[in-house]
C-alpha cells in the first residue's frame, strides 16, 4: 500500500468528511472533490481566511470544470474566466450564479497572489460556494428541496471582534431559522416559530461540536486530494472514449447535456420557504378579490367589490388540525387552502386539505358551513408556484392545476347553481346528466359524431395530461361544417350545462368575422330562434370583454393584449390579420388579470388548431381553467401531441367526398422545360425590376447568366415560361381539363369562347412580384381586362373587397394569390387550382386543396357560373410538380406571408436574441434565396465575416433546428430524462442562430446584398411544352386497388351479399334502409387506410380494362358501388360477368327500354302521366330503389302525392306500374 493510501481508503475518508460537513456533504455523490474543498474553506474561514479563500477558489474552479465536462462544451479554455464565459454562452448561468462564481474567483485570486486574509470576504466567499453547491445539486438532480446554510461559529477566533461579520453570521442564522419554519402540526404561529428557532439552534450546536473533528479530517485528507483529482480525470477520459465509440453512450451524453440545460434556470431560483409561500398566497388571494385576515381579526361582514364577497382566514383550527386558510363566501364556509413550501409533496398536501375539509371542527364552523352536514366542496393546495384544485361537486372529482385561485363571485355562482339543481350541482355534472338527446335533423352524420364526441370527452374529462384541463380534438374535412358543429355543442353547453361563457379562438380576423356570423345566424333546434336573440356574441376588441357576452370570438394575439393590458394603436391595431406575434420576443407570458380571471370561460374552442398558436402562445390557452376543443381538417404530429392523442371525432376528405359534402378532384399536369431545368439569360441589355418598388430599368450583361428551376418566379421571371403554362391552360381548358363544358360552332368546330365561362380559377404564386407577372400574362393570353383576372394578396389594395368580388361576381374568373386565400377562406364556386409554386407541407397543401373542394347549391353556383349544371368536381392544374413530391407533416420552410416580416427585422431580432422558431424558418428561407443569387466574390466576403463558415452551412443549421424530425428527436430525449421538451428545442434553435447573432457586421452586409438584388427578366429564352395531360393512377396502382377491393368484399361477403339482395325488387328490406346501409359502406371504405371513394374505385376498374372509360367527367357516387358489388359477386372478369354500368346510365337505359316496350304494346301515357313516370325514374337514380313513401314528399307532394298518383293512373294500374318500374329499374 502506498503512503497516500488506497482508493478505497481515500473514498472512505471522503465519505467520513461528507458526514461531518453540514454545508457540503450533500455534494459527495456528484463530485467528491467539492466536498473536500468546500469543507476546507469552511474549516479555515475564521482561523485562516487566506487559506479559506484559496480553497473557495479551488471549489469554484472544480465545479466549473466539472460542469464543462458534463455539458460536453468544447473550446472552453483553460482559465476559470474562460470556463465561466463558455458556460454563460451555452446558457447555464442564470440569475446570480455567474456573479457568485466571479466573486469567488476574484477573492481567491487576491488570496493566491497576496496576503488577503479578510474574514468578511472569506465568509462571503464561503456562502457563495455553498449557494453554488446547492445550485449544482439542483442542476444535476432537478430537486427543489430546501438546503439551508449552517453558518460556522466565529467564537474564540479574532474574527469574533468584527461587528460586521457578526451581523452577517446572525443574518445567516436567521435565514436558517426561517428555512426550518413550518406550520404543519403546530398549534399556532408562535409555536411554529419557537420550534424553528430550537431546530436551528440544535444544528448550530452540532456544527460547533463537529468543528474540531472536521479540521482534523481535512488535514488528514490534504495529501490525497491530488490522487482523488487524478482518479476523477481518469474517469472523465474513460467516458469520453466510450462516447466516441459507443452510440448508446454518445446518446446518453447528449441527453445529459439537454437535461442540464433544462434544469439550469430553475436551479438558479431559490425555492420559496413556507413563509415566502404564505406571502405569495396572500398576494394571489388579494388579486382574486379575497380579503385575507388573521383568525384574531376575522370579520366575515367585509364587503367586497365586483369580484364578490370573500374572506380567507389564516390559521384556522379544524377537527383534524390547523388549516392554513379557510374560505368564506357571503359569510358561508365553503373551502380550504393548504400551503406548502416549494418542493414539498403536493399530493400529500391534497390529502391533508381533504382531512380539513371533511371535518370542520366546532359548532360555529358547522353552522357557517354552506351545507352543515356535508364536507366543504372546494379544496386548494399551493406552493406558490403550482396551485391545484378539486371540487367535490364534480362527478368523479379530479384534481386539476390552476393559474390562480378562483374569485369569490365564481364560488358563489357555483354554490347557487348547486342549490338550484342538487342532483347535477356543477358544470361537469350537468354535462354528464343534464344534456338532452341531440336533435340530429340539421346535422350531417360527421357533425353528429363530433358533437357527441366533444360532449362525452368534456363531461368525462378525457384528454388530460397530468393535472391539466381536458383536451379534445375534432378532425373534420374542409367544408364539412366545423364551425357549425362548434356552434351546436357550444349552444347546448350554454343552455343545458349552463356554461358561463365560451371562447372561440381564430388565427385571422376574417375568420373571426365568419365565426361571429355563424354564431349569430345559428337557428336553435329547440326554439327556432336565432342564437344572437338568446346569447350575446362578442368580437373581442379594444373595449375589452363585456360582462354580458356569452360567446367571445378573438384571435389569440388580441386575447393576449387584453390579458396583459397592451393595447396597440394606429396601423397595428387595425392589422387585417389581427396578428402581431413577431414583435414579442420568446414564448409569451401572462399574469393574473382580475377583469379576465382564469375562470372566465367554461369552454375554449380553437379553430384551425393545426397551426402553432399553442407553441408561442401556449401560456395564453393554459391561463384559463376550461376544457379545450381543437378543430382542424389537417392535424399534424404536434397537434395530436398537444391534445394528448384524444381524437374524439374523425371525418376525412375521402369520407366527405363519399357523402357528397365535398367534391372529388382530378389532377392535370403541365410541364415545361424551363420549369423543370431553368434557363439561360443571353448577354446583352435586359430588363431588371426592383424587388420592392417594381420600378423597371435596363442593365447590360457581359456574359450569359444561367438560372436553375428553383429561381424561376423568384429571382428570375421567364415571361415565356409563364406564357407557355397559361397558354397551354387556356388551350386545353375546354378540350381536356373541362371537356364537358366545351361549346363549338357547328359549322367549323371552333370553340365559342363568348358562350363559355372559364371555371373560377385560383392561381398560387411564389411571391407578390410573381403574382403581378402572372396577372399580366393571364390577361394577355385570354385577351381579357382587369375584371377578368385580379391579384388578391396582402400587398394588394382593397384585397378583402376583391376577395368578395371573386366569390360573388361572374365577371372575375381568375384570381392570383400567394397565401391570403390558401387556408381558411371560403370561395365555394372555385373549380380549378393552378399551382405555380411548390408546397412542401402536407397540412398546408391539404388546406390549399380544400379551397376547391367546397360544395354549394345549384342556385348559388348558377349565380357566378351559369349554364354548366352543379359543381361536381374540381381540378388541380399542376405546373410545378406539387402533387408528385413527398409532403411532410411539418410547416413549410417560409412560414410567413409576404406581408408579415422583413429580412431586416428578422436579422435585427436574430441579433437581439428574440427571434422565434417560425421566424428562424423564414429567415433560413430568405437567406437560402439570397445565397442562390450571390456571386462567388460575395460568398467569399461572407466567409471572411463568419470566420470561414459558408452561409449555406449556417442556413443548413437553422433548417435542421426547425425541422420536425430533429426537434422530435430532441423532444423524445427530453421525455426520457424528464426534461422540458420545449426548453431543449429552444436551446437547439439558439445554437443554430448564434453565428448571425454574434456578428453584427455579417447581418449588415447580408441586408446590403439583399437590397442590391433585383429580379432579372428572361426575355430571350423560349420555353417549350414537355407534358400536358390528366394525371391518372398507373395500371399497376389501379390493379392494387381493385385487388384490395376484392379482398375487402371476400372478407365481408355475407354482409355484401345481403346488401346487394336488399336492392332487388322482391326484397323485404325497405329501400330507405338499404340505401342507408350502402351509404354506411361507402363511408367505411372512405376512411384511412383504404381511402376509397366510388370515383377512385371506378377509375381503377377503368384503368385495368374492366369498366368502360367515361366520356364525360361525371362523378361516381355511392349508388355506383352497387354496380361494382354486383359485378364482383357475379365472379367479375374471370367468370365472364358483364362489365359494370354506372347506376344512372343503367337506370336511364332501362327506363327508355321500358317506355319503348310499353309503346310497342299499345300503351300510351299522357304528358301528365309521363311527369310522374319521369320523376319516379329520377328518384330511382338518386335513391337506387324507389320507395312508395317518397310519393308524399317533394316533388310529388306538389301534385297531391300518393292520392294524385292514384287519381292519375287509377288504383289498379298505379300499383302495377310501381311494381313493374321497381322490378325493371332496380334489377
Amino acid at each position: 500500500m502506498s503512503a497516500v493510501g488506497s482508493p478505497g481508503t481515500q473514498n472512505a475518508k471522503l465519505a467520513g468528511l461528507a458526514q461531518q460537513s453540514r454545508n457540503f456533504g450533500f455534494l459527495l455523490p456528484h463530485t467528491p472533490l467539492l466536498v473536500a474543498y468546500g469543507a476546507a474553506a469552511e474549516s479555515y474561514v475564521f482561523s485562516d481566511p487566506n487559506t479559506s479563500l484559496i480553497k473557495s477558489r479551488q471549489f469554484g474552479e472544480t465545479l466549473a470544470a466539472d460542469l464543462v465536462r458534463r455539458a460536453r462544451i468544447r473550446n472552453a479554455g483553460t482559465t476559470q474566466f474562460e470556463r465561466l464565459k463558455a458556460l454563460d454562452t451555452e446558457g447555464y448561468l442564470h440569475g446570480n450564479v455567474g456573479a457568485a462564481f466571479h466573486e469567488v474567483r476574484a477573492h481567491g485570486n487576491d488570496a493566491n497572489h497576496g496576503d488577503h486574509d479578510n474574514s468578511d470576504d472569506a465568509f462571503r466567499a464561503l456562502r457563495s460556494c455553498f449557494r453554488l453547491g446547492v445550485w449544482y445539486h439542483r442542476l444535476l438532480t432537478g430537486s427543489r428541496e430546501q438546503i439551508a446554510f449552517v453558518p460556522p461559529d466565529p467564537a474564540r477566533t479574532p474574527a469574533a471582534r468584527n461587528q460586521r461579520l457578526r451581523d452577517e453570521v446572525a443574518q445567516a442564522r436567521k435565514a436558517l431559522e426561517e428555512a426550518r419554519l413550518t406550520y404543519q402540526d403546530q398549534a399556532s404561529k408562535a409555536e411554529a416559530e419557537q420550534a424553528a428557532r430550537a431546530a436551528a439552534e440544535r444544528e448550530l450546536s452540532a456544527a460547533r461540536a463537529e468543528q474540531e473533528g472536521l479540521a482534523r479530517s481535512i488535514a488528514a485528507l490534504q495529501e490525497q486530494l491530488k490522487h482523488v483529482e487524478a482518479a476523477q480525470e481518469a474517469d472523465y477520459a474513460r467516458q469520453r472514449r466510450a462516447e466516441a465509440t459507443d452510440s448508446s453512450a454518445a446518446s446518453a451524453a447528449v441527453a445529459e447535456r439537454a437535461r442540464l440545460l433544462d434544469n439550469a434556470e430553475a436551479a438558479a431560483r431559490e425555492p420559496l420557504t413556507e413563509v415566502q409561500v404564505r406571502a405569495r398566497l396572500d398576494q394571489m388571494l388579494t388579486e382574486a378579490g379575497w380579503q385575507v385576515q388573521d383568525i384574531a381579526e376575522q370579520n366575515l361582514w367585509h364587503q367586497g367589490d365586483h369580484r364578490g364577497n370573500g374572506v380567507a382566514v389564516r390559521e384556522t383550527t379544524t377537527a383534524r388540525g390547523r388549516a392554513d386558510y379557510v374560505l368564506y363566501v357571503d359569510r358561508r364556509l365553503v373551502g380550504v387552502i393548504e400551503a406548502k413550501r416549494e418542493g414539498a409533496d403536493l399530493s400529500a398536501a391534497e390529502a391533508q386539505a381533504d382531512r380539513y375539509a371533511d371535518h370542520p371542527t366546532d359548532a360555529q364552523q358547522r353552522m357557517l358551513a354552506w351545507r352543515r352536514e356535508e364536507p366543504l366542496p372546494f379544496r386548494y393546495v399551493s406552493d406558490g408556484g403550482e396551485t391545484r384544485f378539486r371540487s367535490t361537486l364534480d362527478p368523479d372529482s379530479r384534481t386539476r392545476r390552476l393559474f390562480s385561485f378562483h374569485q369569490p363571485r365564481t364560488l358563489a355562482r357555483w354554490i347557487r347553481q348547486a342549490d338550484e339543481d342538487p342532483q347535477a350541482p356543477s358544470y361537469r355534472a350537468r354535462l354528464r346528466w343534464r344534456m338532452p338527446a341531440l336533435d340530429e335533423r340539421p346535422l350531417r352524420p360527421a357533425q353528429i359524431s363530433a358533437v357527441r364526441g366533444v360532449e362525452d370527452s368534456v363531461a368525462l374529462g378525457r384528454g388530460q395530461q397530468g393535472m391539466g384541463q381536458s383536451r379534445s380534438l375534432v378532425q373534420m374535412a374542409t367544408g364539412a361544417g366545423k364551425t357549425f358543429t362548434a356552434v351546436t355543442f357550444s349552444y347546448r353547453m350554454l343552455k343545458h350545462a349552463r356554461a358561463e361563457r365560451v371562447l372561440f379562438l381564430v388565427d385571422r380576423n376574417n375568420l373571426g368575422d365568419q365565426a361571429v356570423a355563424e354564431f349569430e345566424n345559428f337557428i336553435t333546434p329547440d326554439g327556432a330562434r336565432k342564437f344572437a336573440d338568446l346569447y350575446h356574441v362578442q368580437r373581442l376588441g379594444a373595449e375589452g370583454m363585456k360582462p354580458s357576452s356569452k360567446v367571445v370570438v378573438s384571435t389569440v394575439q388580441r386575447l393576449y393584449m387584453e390579458l396583459t393590458g397592451e393595447h396597440p394603436t394606429g396601423a397595428l391595431a387595425e392589422d387585417a390579420e389581427g396578428e402581431r406575434p413577431y414583435d414579442i420576443p420568446g414564448p409569451v407570458e401572462v399574469g393574473y388579470n382580475p377583469d379576465i380571471p382564469p375562470e372566465s370561460f367554461d369552454l375554449l374552442v380553437v379553430d384551425e388548431c393545426h397551426r402553432s398558436i399553442y407553441g408561442k402562445w401556449r401560456s395564453v390557452l393554459e391561463y384559463f381553467d376550461a376544457p379545450i376543443v381543437g378543430l382542424t381538417a389537417t392535424p399534424v404530429a404536434q397537434t395530436f401531441g398537444y391534445f394528448n392523442g384524444n381524437l374524439v371525432s374523425e371525418y376525412t376528405y375521402q369520407e366527405a367526398v363519399a357523402d357528397g359534402v365535398n367534391v372529388d378532384f382530378s389532377v392535370y399536369e403541365i410541364g415545361t422545360r424551363i420549369t423543370a431545368e431553368g434557363g439561360v439569360i443571353a448577354q446583352g441589355t435586359i430588363p431588371v425590376r426592383d424587388r420592392r418598388t417594381r420600378r423597371q430599368r435596363y442593365e447590360d450583361l457581359d456574359e450569359d447568366v444561367e438560372y436553375g428551376a428553383n429561381q424561376v418566379g423568384v429571382g428570375v421571371i421567364s415571361k415565356d415560361q409563364l406564357r407557355t403554362v397559361i397558354r397551354t391552360f387556356r388551350e386545353r381548358l375546354f378540350t381536356e381539363i373541362f371537356p364537358e363544358r366545351g361549346k363549338r360552332d357547328g359549322s367549323n368546330g371552333e370553340l365559342l369562347w363568348d358562350e363559355m365561362y372559364v371555371p373560377k380559377t385560383l392561381i398560387f404564386a411564389k411571391n407578390d412580384n410573381h403574382a403581378e407577372e402572372i396577372v399580366e400574362v393571364v390577361r394577355d393570353v385570354f385577351g381579357k381586362g382587369n375584371d377578368f383576372c385580379a391579384k388578391i394578396t396582402h400587398a394588394a389594395k382593397k384585397a378583402d373587397e376583391r376577395l368578395a368580388d371573386f366569390r360573388n361576381l361572374p365577371q372575375l374568373r381568375i384570381a392570383v394569390t400567394v397565401d391570403m386565400i390558401a387556408t381558411g377562406t371560403d370561395v365555394k364556386p372555385l373549380e380549378c387550382l393552378l399551382f405555380l409554386r411548390d408546397v412542401k407541407s402536407w397540412a398546408y397543401f391539404e388546406q390549399m386543396k380544400g379551397r376547391g373542394a367546397r360544395t354549394l347549391s345549384l342556385t348559388e353556383f348558377e349565380k357566378v357560373t351559369p349554364g354548366v349544371g352543379p359543381k361536381t368536381r374540381f381540378v388541380i392544374v399542376d405546373a410545378v410538380g406539387v402533387t408528385q413530391k413527398k409532403k411532410l407533416d411539418a410547416a413549410p420552410l417560409e412560414r410567413h406571408t409576404e406581408k408579415q416580416v422583413s429580412l431586416e427585422k428578422l436579422l435585427r431580432k436574430a441579433g437581439a436574441g428574440t427571434i422565434e422558431e417560425e421566424e428562424v424558418s423564414t429567415l433560413a428561407a430568405r437567406l437560402a434565396k439570397l445565397d442562390i443569387q450571390m456571386t462567388p466574390e460575395e460568398r467569399g466576403e461572407i466567409e471572411q465575416l463568419t470566420g470561414g463558415c459558408p452561409l449555406k452551412e449556417i442556413i443548413h443549421g437553422m433548417v435542421r433546428a426547425v425541422s420536425a424530425d430533429d426537434q422530435q428527436k430532441v423532444r423524445d430525449a427530453a421525455h426520457l430524462t424528464g426534461r422540458d421538451p420545449e426548453r431543449e428545442v429552444r436551446a437547439l434553435i439558439d445554437h443554430a442562430v448564434r453565428p448571425l447573432a454574434a456578428a453584427p457586421k455579417l447581418r449588415a452586409r447580408l441586408l446590403e446584398m439583399r437590397r442590391a438584388k433585383d429580379i432579372l427578366y428572361d426575355e430571350t429564352s423560349r420555353d417549350e411544352l414537355v407534358t400536358a395531360g390528366a394525371v391518372v393512377e398507373n395500371e399497376a396502382a389501379s390493379r392494387d386497388v381493385v385487388t384490395s377491393w376484392r379482398q375487402y368484399i371476400d372478407a365481408n361477403r355475407d354482409e355484401i351479399t345481403a346488401l346487394a339482395i336488399a336492392f332487388n325488387a322482391d326484397s323485404d328490406t325497405p329501400p330507405a334502409d338499404a340505401l342507408r346501409h350502402l351509404q354506411n359502406v361507402a363511408r367505411a371504405i372512405a376512411r384511412p387506410p383504404r381511402a376509397w371513394t366510388p370515383d377512385r374505385l371506378w377509375t381503377a376498374y377503368e384503368q385495368v380494362g374492366e369498366a368502360a372509360l367515361r366520356v364525360a367527367q361525371t362523378r361516381r357516387t355511392a349508388a355506383d358501388l352497387l354496380a361494382l358489388l354486383r359485378y364482383e359477386l357475379a365472379g367479375g372478369a374471370e367468370r365472364g360477368a358483364p362489365q359494370p354500368i354506372p347506376h344512372e346510365e343503367r337506370v336511364r337505359e332501362r327506363y327508355a327500354a321500358w317506355l319503348t316496350r310499353q309503346h310497342q304494346a299499345g300503351v300510351h301515357f299522357s304528358d301528365r302521366q309521363r311527369w310522374w313516370l319521369d320523376h319516379i325514374a329520377a328518384a330511382t337514380i338518386e335513391r337506387v330503389r324507389f320507395d312508395t313513401a317518397d310519393l308524399d314528399y317533394a316533388p310529388f307532394a306538389a301534385r297531391n302525392g300518393t292520392d294524385g298518383f292514384l287519381a292519375e293512373f287509377g288504383e289498379r294500374q298505379a300499383e302495377h306500374i310501381i311494381d313493374e318500374l321497381d322490378r325493371e329499374l332496380s334489377a
